[in-house]
This record gives C-alpha cells, sequence and structure tokens, in this order.
C-alpha cells in the first residue's frame, strides 16, 4: 500500500537514531523554517502507543514530502529536528535507558504527549502496557496519568486515541477508553487535540504537531471535538466530486458503478475530513475515487456507528440534517424504484391475462 523506498541499510540507520524530523511542507507560512526551527529545539515529544495497531505511526512515517528519508534521517533544515523523546517503535533505546526517558523529559520542562491507541481500563489498564518498573509491568492508563497533567497539550493521534475506535468498539472486553475521556474523568485540564482517522493521514499528524510545537495551541482553530478545522473543517458529502450524481439521484448499486456510492454504504455525507483534497497514498487516490465509499473512519463513532461499512443504510439516527435529508432521499429512491419494478409486474400479469 506505501511506497516509502526504505532500504535495510536505512532501517538500520534509522533505528540508530533518537529523534525524527516532521514534514516541513505540512504548513505554509512567512519564515516557516526559522519559525520551526527556533520552536522545535525547546520542547520535545513523548509518544506512548497503547491499544491499538501502530497504524497510525505507520501512516505517520511514510509522509511524502519530504521523504521518510529525509524525516528521519537528515535533516531538511539544519537544527529543525523534532526532539522526539520517546518513541516504542524509532527510537534506539530500551529497557531501564528507554524508560528513563521518559522520566528526564516530563522532569525538565514542557512537552507534548502524543498518544496513540485507546487506554484499556478493565484489570486496572493490563491490556496496554509502555515498559516496566521493578518487574512490574507499566500500564498506558499510568503513564497518561502521570504525564498529561505536566504536558503542554495531549494530541490523540487516530480515531482510537481520540474517540475510542476500533478497539472500544462493542463488547469492549478491554474497557477501553478514549484518552479525552480518562483525563475528563480524573479531572485533568491539559488541552487534548483530536486527530481521528484509522488511520489520520500523515499530514494531520505532522501539521498539528508542527502548529503546536511552534505556535502554541492558540494557534490551532478546533472545532467542538478537539479537532482542528483545517483538516476536519469539512463535510466529506460536500467536497465529493460524485456530489453532481447525488443531486442528480444518480445512485451506484455496486462498487463498480461511478456514480454516488451513498446507497453501498458511502459515509461522507456525516464525516467530516479533507480526504479528497489531500489525498492519499503519495497523494494519488482517495477511498472514493478508488470506487470504494467512504467507511467514516474518522467519525467519532467509527465503527460501531457506521456500520454495516457496505450496506444501504437504513434511516439515519443522527442530527445532522443533511445526513437525514439523504436518507430521505435514499429511501424515497428505493421506494420509487421498487414501485417502477410492481407497476410493471403488473403489466406483465395483466398482459399474460389478456
Amino acid at each position: 500500500m506505501f511506497n516509502t523506498k526504505l532500504t535495510r541499510r536505512d532501517f538500520v540507520q534509522l533505528a540508530a537514531g533518537s529523534t525524527a524530523a516532521l514534514s516541513l511542507g505540512a504548513l505554509k507560512l512567512p519564515e516557516f523554517e526559522k519559525m520551526f526551527a527556533e520552536a522545535l529545539k525547546e520542547i520535545p515529544v513523548i509518544w506512548l502507543q497503547g491499544a491499538g495497531c501502530n497504524g497510525c505511526t505507520i501512516s505517520t512515517l511514510n509522509v511524502v514530502s519530504p521523504t521518510i528519508q529525509d524525516l528521519l534521517l537528515t535533516s531538511v533544515v539544519p537544527g529543525t529536528h523534532v526532539s522526539m523523546q520517546f518513541h516504542p517503535t524509532i527510537m534506539a533505546a530500551q529497557g531501564d535507558l528507554a524508560m528513563n526517558t521518559i522520566t528526564d523529559t516530563a522532569a525538565k520542562g514542557p512537552f507534548v504527549l502524543v498518544i496513540e491507541g485507546s487506554v484499556p481500563l478493565k484489570d486496572g489498564g493490563i491490556y496496554a502496557e509502555v515498559g516496566e518498573k521493578d518487574g512490574e509491568g507499566i500500564t498506558l492508563l499510568e503513564h497518561v496519568l502521570n504525564l498529561a497533567p505536566k504536558a503542554l497539550a495531549v494530541v490523540a493521534a487516530g480515531t482510537c486515541s481520540a474517540f475510542g475506535g476500533i478497539t472500544a468498539a462493542a463488547p469492549n472486553p478491554t474497557g477501553a477508553k478514549a484518552v479525552s475521556e480518562i483525563l475528563k474523568d480524573h479531572n485533568i485540564t491539559t488541552p487534548v487535540v483530536n486527530l481521528p482517522g484509522c488511520p489520520p493521514h500523515p499530514d494531520w499528524v505532522v501539521g498539528t504537531l508542527a502548529t503546536v510545537l511552534m505556535s502554541g495551541l492558540d494557534a490551532l482553530d478546533l472545532d467542538d471535538m478537539g479537532r482542528p478545522k483545517a483538516y476536519y473543517g469539512k463535510l466529506l458529502h460536500d467536497q465529493c466530486p460524485r456530489r453532481g450524481h447525488y443531486e442528480k439521484g444518480l445512485f451506484a448499486t455496486k462498487l463498480s458503478e461511478p456514480y454516488c456510492l451513498f446507497l453501498v454504504g458511502c459515509k461522507g455525507p456525516v464525516t467530516y475530513a479533507d480526504c479528497s483534497d489531500r489525498l492519499w497514498n503519495n497523494k494519488t487516490r482517495w477511498c472514493v475515487e478508488a470506487d470504494s465509499p467512504c467507511i467514516g473512519c474518522a467519525h467519532p463513532g467509527f465503527p460501531d456507528a457506521v456500520s454495516p461499512m457496505f450496506e444501504a443504510p437504513p434511516v439515519i439516527n443522527s442530527t445532522d440534517k443533511l445526513a437525514i435529508g439523504i436518507a430521505g432521499t435514499a429511501v424515497v429512491l428505493t421506494a420509487g424504484v421498487a414501485a417502477v419494478e410492481l407497476a410493471k409486474k403488473a403489466k406483465r400479469n395483466a398482459a399474460k391475462k389478456g
């Protein structure tokens, strides 16, 4: 799915590094490079992974401009590496050396805490552990409760972290919750930036971190769910190139048809993201362009609230007026088709009797 052209030698070099650089191409601001360099020298990042699949990290590492090699192996601009103090997937340190990095970073001053994956609560949170102390595993829950109050901001990377996602889907055997829910339950007031997506687009993660590190949280325009409006401010349905087909009542009945995909499960009418503008896979395609309906992976209720994924939806139980309108259109359309078929059948039967 991804093409990073990362050789074995490059990977060894990557693993030997202790920091990760983030994309300078995510934002276009005056004197960006200078501001970015000055800011990133001051604020370190701690990235923890909880109940999830590590897909959010994989997506972030597949940024296109600059390439993964530029981001992790070289400085795009001298001195502009993000001070990624802890990240289980890309850091070289192990054991006590790695865990001490978390403690030391938190003690030195402001830092940004990135959480990937949801936070399990059942059985004391043992279903997601990061490191150990005195032979006992340290749960992600313990890390969050310890680090979040000290952080400048918490970035919830991916739908699992932002809203619970697949790992908190019914029947949720581990009692997993979104990061913001955990903080609210424990009266922790550190601001949370939610970056849903399964996985999130690399630009969403990179651009948000760059903004927070460079200009602070005030530079982010967040909606009432803590999502940056720059990435989640528009309804996918409004940006879809097949919107014209919807307006004309041209609906696909199978995935290969080039019409509006609502009747085969598209969740664009209830999902906010800029996929159609930003594109995926080296900025070449997005789901609908590949003849697949949007499955709503950035929707707060993913996956439960947007399932089944590839079936015509029933009347949508939603406060979204547009969604209700489209659901109504689908019902009318389906009823209309049924009526036509019944009329044809009646006409054939009458002809036979005549």
